[in-house]
C-alpha cells in the first residue's frame, strides 16, 4: 500500500514539480529504499527526498486532490472490552464523531476534582496537570493525564477535568475572566451602566449586532484585556489576587480606549455599508466580495473574538476595503488580478486552519497570525496610501508560508 499511496502522491503533484520524479516507479523504489516511511509522517519525508535529489523545495500544500479512500489507513475505535466504538478512514470524522463519548468516558475515570457553583477563588491551588490509573478491562491499571481548568458558566464557574491542553488553557482563560467579573461586581456594574458613548456607537452597528449583544461582547473584550492581558494565567489563590490588583489598576484605561476603538469601528462600518449600498449593478462581483470580507472582519462577537493587538487596526481594514470600491472602476483589471493573488493565499490557509478544527488541534499563533498578515496584504495591494506596518507582499506571505509548512 505505501508504494500505491506514493505513486499517487508524485501524479498528484502539478505537472511543472511532477517532472522532475520520473520515471515515478524508479523513483518510488529509490525513495523507499532511502526511507524509512514507518517513522514520521509520509508527504514531508517526501517533500525533503524530492528536494533532496532536484534542489526542488514544497510544501505539503502542493499536492492537489484528496487521497483515494482505498489508499488510507482504515481506523476501528475500540473500548476497554474490546467493543468497537467506531470504524472508518477518515480519522479527523472519526475523532469528532467519537470525541464528546471520549471526553465523558474520560471525566468518568477521574479523580473527584469537579466542583460547580463557584463564585471565589475558595477551592486551593488548581495544578496544570493530574495524574491517575484507570481500571482496565483485563485488570491492568492504566495511567492517564488530565488537566484541571475553569469553566465559565454565566451565573458561575465550575472546575472541570480535560482530555487536551489546548481545550483547558482556552476553557480556563474564560473561566478566570468571569470569576474576576465576580470579584470585581460594583466595578463591572457600574461599566455596564456606562460604556463611554455607547449609543452612538451602538446606534451606528445596530445593523450589525443588537445593543445588549455589543454591549456584553464590549465588557467581554475589556474584562479579558483588563484582568488578564499578556499575564500568565493563575493557578493559586495568591496568584489570582495579585492579578485582580492589577486589574482594578487596569480598568478604566482599557474601558476608555475600548471605547474609542469601538467608536472609531463604527464610523469606518457606516461608511463602508453606505457605499456597499449606492454600489450600480455592474460591480455586483467586487460588490459580493467586500460583503465576505466586511463578514470576516466584523462576526456577530469581533470584539472579544479579535485579538486585543488587532483590534487597533480593523478602522484601517474598513477604510482600505471602502478605497477599494471607490478605486475599481478604474482599475478593474488590476483588482482582479490582485484578488485572485488573495484568493489563492486565503484558501490555503482557510483550509489548514479548517483541517486543524475538525482534528481537534490547537491552532499555533503563527498560523493564526498569518490570517492577519493577509488583511495588510489586502491594505497594501488596494489602499497603499494607508500604509502597512511593515513590508508586505504575496512574495514574502508565500515565503512565510513554506516556513509555517
Amino acid at each position: 500500500m505505501i508504494r500505491d499511496k506514493l505513486t499517487w502522491l508524485i501524479k498528484a503533484l502539478p505537472k511543472t514539480y511532477r517532472r522532475v520524479c520520473v520515471p515515478v516507479p524508479d523513483f518510488v523504489t529509490a525513495f523507499l529504499q532511502a526511507n524509512p516511511v514507518a517513522e514520521g509522517a509520509l508527504l514531508p519525508k517526501l517533500a525533503g527526498y524530492i528536494q533532496q535529489r532536484t534542489g526542488l523545495k514544497l510544501g505539503v500544500d502542493d499536492w492537489q486532490g484528496e487521497l483515494p479512500e482505498h489508499l488510507c489507513m482504515n481506523f476501528r475505535v475500540v473500548d476497554d472490552k474490546n467493543r468497537e466504538l467506531g470504524m472508518g478512514r477518515n480519522w479527523n470524522a472519526l475523532r469528532q464523531q467519537l470525541g464528546q463519548a471520549a471526553q465523558l468516558t474520560f471525566r468518568s475515570a477521574s479523580p473527584d476534582i469537579e466542583k460547580t457553583g463557584l463564585k471565589q477563588w475558595d477551592f486551593g491551588d488548581l495544578p496544570k496537570t493530574l495524574s491517575f490509573n484507570r481500571q482496565e478491562s483485563n485488570g491492568e491499571r492504566r495511567q492517564l493525564t488530565g488537566y484541571p481548568a475553569l469553566e465559565d458558566q454565566k451565573d458561575s464557574v465550575s472546575i472541570k477535568l480535560f482530555d487536551t491542553a489546548a481545550a483547558a488553557n482556552q476553557a480556563h482563560r474564560a473561566g478566570v475572566r468571569r470569576l474576576m467579573r465576580f470579584e470585581l461586581k460594583e466595578q463591572m456594574k457600574q461599566l455596564e451602566k456606562g460604556l463611554p458613548g455607547f449609543n452612538q456607537y451602538a446606534l451606528l452597528l445596530r445593523n450589525l449586532i443588537s445593543p445588549d449583544a455589543l454591549r456584553e461582547d464590549l465588557l467581554t473584550a475589556i474584562a479579558d484585556r483588563a484582568f488578564i492581558g499578556e499575564d500568565d494565567l493563575p493557578r493559586t489563590n495568591a496568584e489570582f489576587m495579585t492579578l485582580k490588583q492589577r486589574a482594578r489598576t487596569r480598568l478604566p484605561a482599557v474601558a476608555e480606549a475600548s471605547a474609542r476603538l469601538a467608536q472609531s469601528i463604527a464610523v469606518e462600518y457606516q461608511e463602508l455599508t453606505q457605499k456597499l449600498n449606492s454600489l450600480p449593478n455592474a460591480m455586483s462581483r467586487i460588490k459580493k466580495e467586500a460583503e465576505a470580507q466586511l463578514a470576516l472582519l466584523l462576526p456577530a462577537h469581533f470584539f472579544s473574538q479579535t485579538p486585543w493587538e488587532r483590534l487597533q487596526h480593523l478602522p484601517r481594514y474598513l477604510k482600505a476595503l471602502k478605497l477599494r470600491l471607490e478605486k475599481y472602476p478604474n482599475s478593474v483589471e488590476r483588482d482582479t488580478r490582485h484578488a485572485q493573488e488573495l484568493a489563492r493565499l486565503w484558501l490555503r490557509w482557510s483550509e489548514r486552519v479548517e483541517a486543524k478544527r475538525k482534528a481537534g488541534e490547537e491552532i499555533e499563533p503563527a498560523l493564526a497570525d498569518f490570517r492577519w498578515l493577509l488583511e495588510e496584504l489586502r491594505v497594501s495591494l488596494f489602499a497603499q496610501e494607508l500604509k502597512t506596518p511593515f513590508p508586505v507582499s504575496a512574495k514574502r506571505l508565500d515565503k512565510i508560508w513554506v516556513e509555517l509548512s
